[in-house]
């Protein structure tokens, strides 16, 4: 079983930026050892106990403090940026670390409308991402003789671009263009099986992909007992029960919560792809997965408060 770390550079409450990305870079390179396949960081903007904004930045350092693990963005949110941009800094860390760098994206804008305003004063309408995209890779192919904009650098770079989403439409859209497909089953899992049905009978091979490839995000904590875990997990249900409540959450230390039946049903919804307890629990869980979806590899993601409890769980995890 591939499994992989989708890591958001977490700010936890009391803490700080640098103290964040310092966690995330020893994250990474603890994954390295562990035999994690990939280590891909998020897009998110305005949001207070996220530090992973400037995506691209983030991944030249933690690919430069590593050495073999692949590196890449889960994802960058495209309609916030324009196309030749990113295959020109996905061009430039693929000549840094050739053969390291992964390039997902995704069409939501990663933060409120007010801030994806500001973040692209003219911003395209949703029905352009399919085009953006196609834009994007057509930067990133070998330039011809006589086209008149280049990304350089980017043109022929070995960037594998996949497509995420948690949506039919992205499924289609990944299957149409050949492209891989990792699913945000760790937090929008209502449409997975439908959208990976849609993606391998709709699948049309690539000069990037000749078959289908499929990846599946859940979250994922293991600790010696299952009521460790369970309780750990009490910080990623806070931050999403903020989040409902209109509130930039920083992560906050776990305790028992008391939940009202509507936010125990909506923390069973969302988070309905969550394995909880000692490794052999989450081994089992994450096999299960694999059976249910035929996913080619797992993205785990391990939100968990204290920083050392973070690490041992991910290790218990991956020598599982």
């Amino acid at each position: 079983m591939r499994l992989s770390i989708l890591d958001l550079a977490g700010v936890v409450e009391g803490g700080t930026i640098a103290e964040a990305l310092e966690r995330t870079v020893v994250t990474a390179q603890h994954a390295e050892t562990w035999g994690y396949e990939r280590f891909w960081l998020a897009e998110h903007h305005s949001m207070p106990g996220v530090a992973s904004a400037a995506t691209a930045v983030l991944i030249g350092h933690v690919a430069g403090r590593t050495s073999t693990i692949r590196v890449g963005a889960g994802g960058i949110m495209l309609p916030n940026h324009a196309p030749l941009m990113v295959a020109e800094q996905f061009g430039t860390l693929d000549a840094l670390y050739p053969g390291r760098i992964d390039l997902g994206l995704g069409r939501a804008p990663g933060t409120d409308q007010l801030t994806a305003q500001a973040l692209r004063h003219r911003p395209a309408g949703p029905n352009a991402y399919p085009a953006e995209v196609q834009e994007l890779l057509h930067y990133l192919q070998p330039a011809s003789p006589n086209q008149a904009v280049i990304a350089v650098p980017g043109a022929g770079a070995d960037v594998p671009v996949w497509i995420l989403g948690s949506s039919p439409f992205s499924a289609q859209l990944a299957a149409a263009l050949g492209l891989p497909y990792a699913f945000a089953s760790h937090f929008a899992p209502t449409h997975l099986m439908q959208s990976l049905s849609l993606y391998h009978q709709h699948f049309k091979p690539s000069r990037q992909l000749a078959q289908p490839r499929v990846m599946v995000a859940v979250n994922a904590i293991a600790a010696e007992t299952e009521a460790e875990a369970r309780f750990q997990s009490t910080s990623h249900q806070q931050v999403f029960l903020d989040l409902r409540r209109g509130k930039r959450p920083q992560a906050k230390p776990p305790r028992e919560l008391h939940l009202s039946a509507p936010e125990r049903q909506l923390l069973d919804g969302v988070l309905a792809y969550s394995f909880l307890g000692t490794p052999a629990q989450v081994r089992a869980g994450l096999e299960g997965v694999k059976q249910q979806t035929m996913a080619d590899e797992i993205m785990v993601v391990c939100n968990v408060y204290d920083h050392e409890q973070r690490q041992r769980s991910l290790q218990m995890i991956a020598d599982a």
